[in-house]
């Protein structure tokens, strides 16, 4: 999801989004809500940090961390993770077996959306054939890539007529029950369906479209009161929501911000109740400034940048070595320790340490291709015909300042190496919603920010959709078929331990091509007012925003 969800990021989720896009700390949506933020919280409602997403908030079409913020709070899928990322039913009664291809799956009764119409079997299956199909464009498409009869509803060539309005493998039995039959056997993908792209659908999603994308409706614990593009979203309880996260407060105002910075003064002032954004330049001083009120964890995020592998001067023969070249000129530890005081790891392959040894992540995948050494970092650079026109320009969305100053300590690493101080320099694009956008068209001609938050706590998930051929959140084009061949391996090997080693396979391949370069795992991190308190993070980095409660 999130990431590059984008999550979801991803990034992921796809791309790691930290930043908003328009709009100042006073600009909430209306008076009537201003007077109300500066009496302090008094009405039961929690103020906290946002960036307007990307796209309108359809699940399937959703593949950043802040649209995937929202939905996480106004759906409930069949499975929801919860704050160790653990995968448990929700939504379903049951998700059942025989062969790990077929699925029979249980929803339970009586579950509304908060317009009051029911949550029914063919909320499921219709949402998840309208993310499927082609010619609706959905982000998050590559995520039904399993299910039967995927690509005659959305053909390699996209540009190509789907042959079928919907997916042959799923079939309604009754308002309760669904089949699920995949193309291939998949061990582990029932613990897919927390992620957002499978959240059911309203009725009127599809009978009044542009009704639903004015006011999204769901089944999760809030639902959306009122938004005010590039200002603010207003969420209240859902009064339909029998799920277990209730929510412990009146609900939440989603300020937008166009800087961390101010977001932060605000925080201090009391005119903001949580912010999961810290300046970088605050972190020495964090804790003193809020009293303690601050967290710092390990998260499902890892941070990247990509290369355009669909530019030629990128991808020709010999750019491998440049590509390796300038992953090894760059001293991470020392970056992260300046920079980012501990809420920072050099990272050490295309996970996170959240997953553990067990589920994935490893120490040793990356090897030197992480490792700073100036002497043949230089060497591989030269040898491969040096950087494409001389000049290397890292883009960035330039409103989280946080991205400026690693962005410019990463080409200041490089410049030292090569010895030359404009081979790199930090490119912003204004806002993150148009980086995205620019990223998403394939119109990147130099490399750029890119990472990943998970949207569900398996290796797959940081391998997938970034890296598989055509997957959903891989920016960089990159495509490699002993990838692909491993990774559908992979998916089809019941015994989890056979899995995760061919997984790690494909890993090493991707690393060995270099289409992105990992930077460090990111902590989740959250600062907060007096004014509430049980601030807590999941393990995805977001705040569990039901359970803040106000003082």
């Amino acid at each position: 999801m999130r990431g590059a969800k984008s999550a979801k990021w991803v990034v992921g989720a796809a791309v790691i989004a930290l930043a908003a896009t328009a709009c100042s700390s006073s600009d909430d949506s209306g008076s009537k809500d201003k007077a109300k933020s500066s009496s302090g919280s008094s009405d039961g409602i929690v103020r906290a940090w946002w960036g307007d997403p990307q796209n309108p908030l359809e699940p399937a079409n959703t593949n950043e961390v802040q649209g995937g913020k929202v939905l996480d709070m106004i759906f409930m899928n069949l499975k929801e993770y919860d704050a160790t990322g653990k995968a448990q039913l929700e939504a379903a009664d049951s998700i059942t077996t025989t062969d790990q291809q077929n699925f029979t799956i249980k929803i339970k009764p009586d579950l509304k959306f908060s317009d009051g119409t029911p949550v029914t079997s063919s909320s499921f299956v219709d949402a998840w054939n309208y993310g499927a199909l082609v010619t609706n464009k959905q982000l998050n498409s590559y995520f039904f890539a399993d299910i039967d009869g995927y690509k005659a509803v959305h053909p390699d060539d996209e540009t190509a007529a789907p042959t079928a309005k919907t997916m042959s493998g799923l079939k309604v039995v009754d308002d309760h029950t669904f089949t699920v039959k995949l193309s291939q056997k998949f061990s582990t993908w029932p613990d897919r369906l927390g992620y957002k792209a499978f959240a059911p659908l309203p009725k009127e999603f599809f009978d009044n479209h542009d009704a639903y994308l004015k006011k999204p409706i769901g089944d999760g614990p809030y639902m959306i009161e009122s938004y005010t593009k590039g200002a603010s979203m207003k969420l209240v309880p859902n009064p339909n929501y029998t799920g277990p996260s209730k929510p412990k407060n009146k609900g939440v105002l989603l300020k937008v911000y166009t800087s961390s910075e101010t977001a932060y003064a605000d925080l201090q002032s009391g005119q903001l109740d949580v912010l999961d954004d810290i300046p970088a330049a605050d972190l020495p001083h964090v804790k003193n400034d809020l009293s303690g009120r601050y967290l710092n964890q390990p998260a499902g995020i890892i941070q990247t940048f990509s290369f355009p592998m669909y530019k030629p001067e990128w991808s020709k023969p010999g750019m491998d070595k440049v590509r390796l070249g300038i992953s090894m000129a760059i001293d991470r530890k020392t970056i992260t320790d300046k920079i980012f005081g501990g809420t920072r790891t050099p990272a050490q392959d295309l996970t996170s340490p959240v997953l553990g040894a067990a589920g994935g992540y490893s120490t040793s995948v990356c090897g030197e291709a992480c490792t700073y050494d100036p002497v043949k970092a230089k060497q591989l650079i030269t040898e491969g015909g040096g950087i494409p026109g001389g000049q290397m320009k890292l883009g960035y969305n330039a409103d989280s300042g946080s991205h400026k100053e690693w962005v410019d300590a990463v080409c200041n690493s490089i410049n030292n190496v090569l010895g030359n101080n404009k081979a790199c320099v930090g490119a912003p694009t204004g806002t993150f919603a148009d980086f995205r956008n620019q990223i998403t068209k394939g119109q990147m001609t130099q490399p750029f920010r890119s990472g990943w938050q998970m949207d569900y706590p398996l290796i797959d998930d940081f391998i997938t959709p970034l890296y598989a051929t055509g997957g959903s959140s891989n920016d960089s084009k990159y495509t490699n078929k002993t990838v692909d061949k491993l990774i559908n391996q992979a998916n089809a090997e019941p015994d989890t331990a056979k899995s995760i080693a061919l997984y790690q396979q494909a890993e090493k391949q991707v690393l060995t091509d270099m289409p992105i370069v990992p930077l460090w795992y990111q902590n989740g991190q959250a600062g907060w007012s007096s004014k509430v308190s049980n601030v807590k993070e999941n393990a995805f980095s977001y705040p569990i925003f039901t359970d803040i409660t106000v003082n």
